[in-house]
């Protein structure tokens, strides 16, 4: 039968692949394997335990936990036993899970660990069809309606011989047609709204990734994206689809370790990863001698003349291919060790990219690929590849993406791995989103350039109209901005002003470090993201990216928080955008100010 679903692709892989690697987990200092045979138990122990508390084809069950080998094998046991997957990130609060857990029907939670579980507990009164928690990991107490991972496992250990026939049924009773999973979009506007994915959605989008991306099997990436976002989702299926071993990071703060223990091939990240990794460097080389700074400042010229030739696709003089190895064994060597020493590409998504940022990385020999989807295109409409890449776009349509711009510049969708059924429980939005010939309005401003590479410029919703009616693009100014260390977020504003204005948090580390080069003294970074000299430092960034951008996009005045935008505080989502109108909300008065005559 052929692989027209999400579980009858993860069975052929544990047939076809059954002793080779399909999973790493840190436990304690090493990393330890599981065969893709091992796995296959996990999933099918799991999902018969599914069956014996009661779950029928069709109903949901909710996923509350950070990304871990469990997750996948608890994915994919939902989906082996024709239930849908209902993913929730970790952070969300009480209320957020109880608002997900009654909206999608779930009767089941599968939770990560205590502090998981007491969270779901906590809402339990709010929550009345929700019949059973399984913790994966930690759980000791008694609660009858509360089991573990293993006790799971066990139920469909003990019960096998009976239920195995109807696992069996439902597995092939699953059509492409059938929903596969309800994925909640982080809701940067208002309350999460429910995509509802189908097996066939998925199916079509790991067909066209396949064909865009290059892996081979065996090839090994370091999963660190939470699950719950479609983005890291897409890697995992892709790990099944394409026989990988998906090592899956701990922590993010151990992210830079793990890489250099795992080795991996390629990795996914969103943008804030590399502008992190970029920063670090930047901030390695400030602190080096004179002779690294100017070893490096040479590296990088032979590095992006190389890069140009590259991207143009025109071969390399000998003498520039003799100072680029030069380049690399004296400088990036020790970048590439860094990131494990066997990095083939990245993958960047979610959010755009800096063109300076994809292009500084290439100089140095790693090749950062950006794509774009959102969560109703699970999440895959176009891509950049090896052979056809170019900085500050996200590639051309993928195969079966059909991709082109409505009158007033929104990118418009269509292909078989749209989501087309729309939004859970929501008719309103789900018409408001898809016309009646299939089309996704994305609710994204782009652009196509000759060559058919699609640019994102701004969320539609997120467009800047002064009161003299001219259009900003805020993405593209805040992109601007923290492309220099010092900023770690921006927040353009002007909606409806004379002039756009600025939020700027800045990042600690190198807030620090530029202290200790000015002789500043400092106890509370508050105090020091607010010190004159560092202000001063803000304005003549802000003074010398202004001077790249057309006069009416032009930040004529700009404030520095006391403290940084953080998904904790629900200023930025979990998957990193900003929350415009709640931040606009909670410094009202600060961006008022900035509208009145004298000192902000």
């Amino acid at each position: 039968m052929a692989d027209d679903t999400l579980g009858r692709l993860f069975w052929r892989r544990v047939e076809r692949s059954a002793g080779a690697p399909a999973q790493l987990s840190k436990r304690g200092s090493r990393w330890e394997a599981l065969t893709w045979s091992q796995v296959g138990d996990a999933v099918r122990e799991a999902a018969l335990g599914l069956l014996v508390l009661g779950r029928r084809a069709g109903e949901s069950v909710a996923l509350l936990s950070r990304s871990r080998a469990e997750w996948v094998q608890a994915d994919f046991a939902i989906l082996s036993a024709g239930c849908v997957t209902v993913p929730i990130y970790p952070t969300y609060v009480p209320e957020q899970i109880a608002y997900l857990v009654n909206d999608s029907g779930a009767r089941t939670v599968i939770a990560e660990d205590p502090a998981q579980l007491v969270k779901v507990l906590e809402a339990r009164a709010k929550m009345p069809g929700l019949e059973h928690v399984v913790v994966i990991h930690g759980y000791d107490g008694q609660d009858p309606a509360v089991l573990t991972w293993e006790g799971l496992r066990r139920l469909g250990r003990d019960r096998a011989a009976a239920l195995e026939g109807g696992l069996a049924e439902r597995m092939a009773a699953a059509r492409a047609e059938d929903v596969a999973t309800i994925v909640y979009t982080s809701g940067t506007t208002g309350p999460p709204k429910g995509v509802v994915q189908t097996h066939g959605n998925h199916m079509a989008a790991l067909a066209a990734a396949a064909q865009v991306a290059p892996v081979e099997p065996g090839d090994v990436h370091l999963l660190f994206l939470p699950l719950a976002h479609s983005f890291a989702r897409l890697e995992a299926f892709m790990g099944v689809h394409c026989g990988l071993t998906t090592a899956f990071a701990t922590a993010l703060d151990r992210l830079g370790d793990e890489i250099r223990e795992v080795r991996p091939h390629f990795i996914v990240g969103v943008p804030r990863v590399f502008e992190k990794v970029h920063a670090r460097i930047l901030m390695g080389v400030e602190a080096g001698s004179p002779l690294t700074k100017r070893l490096f400042a040479l590296a990088m010229a032979v590095g992006r003349q190389a890069s140009k030739r590259t991207a143009a696709r025109a071969p390399l003089p000998a003498g520039l291919g003799l100072a680029r190895s030069l380049a690399h064994r004296l400088v990036f060597s020790r970048l590439h060790e860094s990131l494990g020493g066997r990095l083939r590409f990245a993958v960047s998504g979610g959010a755009p990219l800096s063109a300076e940022i994809a292009a500084f990385f290439h100089a140095a020999g790693i090749l950062i690929l950006e794509g774009y989807g959102l969560t109703e295109s699970c999440p895959m409409l176009s891509f950049n590849r090896v052979d056809a890449f170019r900085f500050g776009s996200v590639g051309r349509a993928v195969p079966g993406v059909e991709l082109r711009l409505a009158p007033d510049g929104e990118v418009l969708a269509r292909g078989p791995n749209v989501a087309t059924r729309g939004y859970w429980n929501q008719p309103e939005a789900t018409a408001e989103a898809f016309d009646a010939d299939g089309w996704l309005r994305t609710g994204d401003v782009g652009r196509f350039d000759e060559d058919g590479f699609l640019y994102i410029t701004d969320r539609k919703k997120d467009l800047i109209v002064t009161s003299g009616g001219i259009n900003i693009a805020p993405q593209a100014v805040e992109i601007l901005l923290k492309s220099d260390l010092l900023i770690g977020e921006a927040m353009v504003y002007g909606d409806r002003r004379p002039y756009p204005v600025a939020l700027v948090a800045v990042n600690p580390d190198e807030a620090a470090a530029f202290a200790r080069r000015q002789g500043t003294l400092f106890t509370d970074p508050a105090e020091l993201a607010l010190h004159p000299k560092l202000i001063e430092r803000v304005g003549r960034i802000v003074e010398n990216r202004n001077a790249r951008l057309p006069s009416y996009a032009r930040i004529k005045r700009f404030a520095v928080l006391p403290a940084g935008l953080s998904e904790e505080s629900g200023e930025i989502t979990p998957t990193q955008k900003l929350r415009r109108k709640l931040v606009a909300e909670k410094y009202g008065g600060l961006l008022e100010s900035l509208y009145r005559p004298g000192p902000a």
